[in-house]
């Protein structure tokens, strides 16, 4: 189907200087998981001046806007998240981070100014009929604030027949669209593993036993679960991102501290490498005569997009973008989001957009493209308006 012509576009741009200075605005002021108040504050006051019923406090910090028009039974969420990351800005730009050590490094700020321009042309145009709920998320950098908020009664005060999520992606060409259908994004687990020797003088070895050596046994183990415990045609990562051991070169410590994190696209293995895990550090540290303490709390699980809504939010690409505009072969990607715990919930899609050749999320130097601003707000806006769509025989609240 072929790209429609519309005045959204022309309308949405009109909006882009203020688009800009708002995200540029949270730029500035970036704010940690669950301290998004001024981030929360702005959002709410937006979403109330121009005619939602708002929500404040879902979740500790996140917002919920609610537009009815019309008497369409039909109810959607999009969700936008909101929370910088600790991270010290390096790229020197004019509206860079005012707080030292917090940055906007993975583009929330940009979800957040897309969603909101969006809500906003959405209730000035009301061109729809049903229930949408906007949702702005604290803490999804590590503290789970989508859980946060399904616990706190999301969908249950909101209720919402299905929900869609968007990411900027850098490295994709400025402005295209990318869905992928069922397992999109990896779960996460972060493990905790201490390994408990008995230390001692460096040069009476025998004396001791050693957890660095112990340790060292336990990290070239670990290389044999992907290549032996789990089937070739299915991806896992696991890495050692830390090891904290000792106070001198000639000191054997009591004990070594690693931390993982662990990355798979299936329940299943997910659960398999988690046991061998556990099964392997308890082995080599018995194996050197120490002990071995895992802690292995429940992470983000594998963001598993629904076959019929990522369908439907591609085809309101291809609709009002054309085929050159929608990435073809887009793959999974082993980073993790916990939009997941939304899709556990409720039916619906987390999908792409391109940031251009910039630096990766998470990076000091990584800013995002506000160029993609009104493709993106757009988007949300035709998503909508397909999804909620008017019938005849609505009339008008």
């Amino acid at each position: 189907m072929g790209q429609q012509a519309d005045n959204t576009g022309a309308t949405i741009a009109a909006y882009l200087d203020e688009m800009v200075a708002l995200r540029r605005d949270l730029h500035r002021h970036p704010e940690l998981g669950y301290d998004e108040h001024r981030t929360s504050e702005i959002v709410a006051d937006k979403l109330a001046a121009w005619g939602y019923q708002v929500t404040k406090g879902v979740g500790k910090t996140g917002v919920v806007g609610t537009l009815q028009n019309g008497n369409g039974p039909k109810r959607l969420g999009i969700r936008a998240d909101m929370d910088a990351l600790p991270i010290a800005e390096a790229t020197g730009l004019p509206y860079a981070s005012n707080t030292p050590g917090k940055m906007h490094a993975c583009g929330h700020d940009g979800h957040t100014t897309i969603l909101l321009t969006s809500a906003r042309y959405l209730a000035e145009t009301r061109d729809f009929s049903g229930t949408l709920n906007v949702i702005f998320q604290p803490a999804e950098e590590g503290g789970a604030g989508a859980r946060r908020m399904i616990r706190d009664g999301l969908f249950t005060r909101f209720p919402c027949d299905t929900v869609f999520g968007l990411h900027n992606w850098p490295g994709v060409p400025t402005g295209q669209f990318g869905f992928i259908s069922g397992p999109a994004m990896a779960s996460v687990d972060k493990v905790t593993v201490r390994i408990i020797g008995k230390g001692g003088h460096g040069a009476r070895p025998q004396e001791t036993v050693d957890p660095v050596v112990a340790s060292a046994s336990f990290i070239m183990a670990l290389q044999s679960i992907v290549s032996r415990n789990i089937d070739p045609l299915d991806a896992a990562v696991i890495t050692v991102g830390t090891i904290h051991a000792g106070i001198a070169p000639n000191v054997i410590p009591d004990s070594v501290e690693l931390e993982l994190t662990v990355r798979t696209f299936r329940k299943d293995v997910q659960e398999n490498i988690k046991a061998r895990i556990q099964t392997l550090a308890k082995a080599q540290a018995e194996s050197y005569g120490a002990v071995a303490e895992v802690d292995y709390p429940s992470g983000y699980p594998v963001l598993v997009n629904h076959a019929d809504e990522t369908e439907f939010a591609r085809q309101v690409a291809l609709d009002h973008f054309g085929t050159a505009r929608v990435e073809q072969e887009f793959r999974p990607i082993s980073a993790s989001e916990d939009f997941a715990f939304m899709l556990q919930e409720i039916p619906g899609s987390y999908l792409f957009i391109g940031n251009g050749d910039s630096a990766p999320l998470h990076s000091p130097l990584y800013n995002f493209n506000d160029e993609i601003l009104p493709s993106a707000a757009r988007y949300w806006v035709k998503l909508t308006e397909t999804y909620l769509a008017k019938n005849p025989s609505d009339k008008p609240i």
